[in-house]
């Protein structure tokens, strides 16, 4: 069967029935069943509300120009499901993906009969992921969570290197509490006994139920500031030896994200990893992940996508989007689950334009409901524009008068955004 007709897509959406279901007694049996691939890769893990995917793709870079076979496991994915399991920046193929899920689906059945609860789609896909990085012998995996930390089914090594708690903030409240401390207390459920355990600066409430955690296991923390500014310009950061480099990703909250990066590798260091400074800063400055801060250029003009679906993302977006020209024309889809009034409150400001379209194949917020909201948080826009459909949007975007454009509020806009420039 050749890869372009791999039923990827099909396969995967016969699990999605089974909906977000936080808990481990699944993926556990299941690896199981798969021989524990999980326990054949030393990882990274990595938790967080915002950065834990620029902390893993920093991570992953500087140990690939050290010389390692890197594997990498992050979520959600923009254009195709290849792009959540890497080794060495390099999506899976479609046929070893396929290998890979159809071994996990053989484990399934196998189980099905002393098993009441089926896997979930992430369950899945994370199973096949630990198949393919054991396979492969990769050397090291960077792992980020997928929701949460405690009940994540990334949750599943003893031993992890080096943990990490990249930010906190209400996201996925529902889920995971209504407090910080509830959603601290789920993010700190990743450290383990005696593993070392990095932290980004978090609020008030939070902080100190992780420093309980990793008093309580013994895990040595390191907290992370965000890095210098040397004199050169670059940016500086590290435990040991300050490291002076370019980071390969935009936006102050970077300094920050690519800090606790280097504090991760150099805890590696001092468990007997190879990684020269050198090979940390070719890492930092090769770094790319797409759909955060990224500029492209569509109908003959510079666009600046983000990913922003959280307040506290929205916050990053518009300091970034401060040093440029103003006002700013706005192209927004956000999901119906999100919290927009504290979005349009942290991106808004006098004089920009709004334009608001759905989120395709997602549950999608409605933009004339968007457009109320808006309006009341911000009016003294200077227009805002609601569309049932996104060619319409679109449309209309590309024709809209302004120095500065930026198209965001999901990862899925986003997805479908670059899916069509590609085409």
């Amino acid at each position: 069967m050749s890869s372009d007709k791999l039923p990827i897509n099909d396969f995967l959406a016969g699990y999605a029935r089974f909906g977000v279901n936080l808990g481990l007694s699944r993926i556990e049996t299941l690896l199981i069943r798969l021989g524990n691939p999980q326990d054949r890769v030393p990882i990274v893990h990595v938790a967080g509300t915002n950065g834990k995917g620029s902390v893993c793709a920093y991570v992953a870079s500087a140990l690939t120009a050290a010389g390692y076979r890197v594997g990498r496991y992050t979520s959600p994915h923009l254009l195709a499901w290849n792009e959540r399991i890497c080794i060495n920046q390099q999506p899976i193929s479609d046929d070893a993906l396929w290998h890979h899920l159809t071994v996990v689906a053989a484990a399934i059945d196998a189980a099905a009969e002393t098993s009441a609860q089926t896997p979930t789609q992430f369950e899945v896909f994370t199973a096949a992921a630990w198949s393919y990085f054991a396979a492969a012998a990769v050397d090291i995996a960077v792992i980020e969570v997928g929701l949460g930390g405690r009940l994540d089914a990334t949750n599943v090594c003893s031993e992890p290197l080096v943990t990490a708690v990249v930010s906190l903030s209400r996201e996925h409240w529902q889920r995971l509490g209504p407090t910080l401390a509830d959603i601290a207390r789920e993010k700190a459920g990743i450290l383990k006994p005696g593993r070392p355990v990095v932290i980004g600066p978090l609020p008030a409430e939070a902080d100190p139920v992780v420093r309980r955690r990793a008093q309580k296991l013994g895990c040595p923390l390191y907290e992370i500031s965000p890095a210098q500014v040397s004199t050169t310009g670059q940016w500086r950061s590290g435990l040991d030896d300050l490291v002076d480099y370019e980071s390969g990703l935009l936006g102050e909250h970077q300094r920050v994200n690519s800090g606790i990066a280097i504090a991760i590798l150099q805890l590696l260091q001092r468990q007997g990893w190879q990684i020269s400074a050198n090979a940390i800063q070719q890492g930092m400055a090769a770094t790319l992940w797409p759909g955060r801060l990224q500029w492209v250029t569509w109908c003959g003009q510079q666009l600046l996508i983000d990913g922003a679906h959280n307040p506290a993302a929205a916050k990053m977006l518009r300091r970034y989007v401060d040093s440029l020209p103003q006002p700013v024309v706005w192209l927004m889809g956000m999901l119906a689950t999100k919290d927009h009034k504290d979005i349009f409150q942290a991106l808004l400001h006098s004089g920009d334009t709004l334009h608001l379209v759905p989120v395709p194949g997602h549950q999608t917020a409605e933009p004339t409901d968007l457009a109320h909201l808006a309006q009341e948080t911000c009016p003294e826009m200077a227009g805002c524009f609601p569309y049932e459909m996104l060619d319409a949007g679109l449309a209309a975007f590309s024709k809209a008068k302004g120095e500065t454009k930026v198209l965001c509020g999901s990862l899925y806009l986003i997805g479908d955004f670059l899916a069509r420039l590609n085409r």
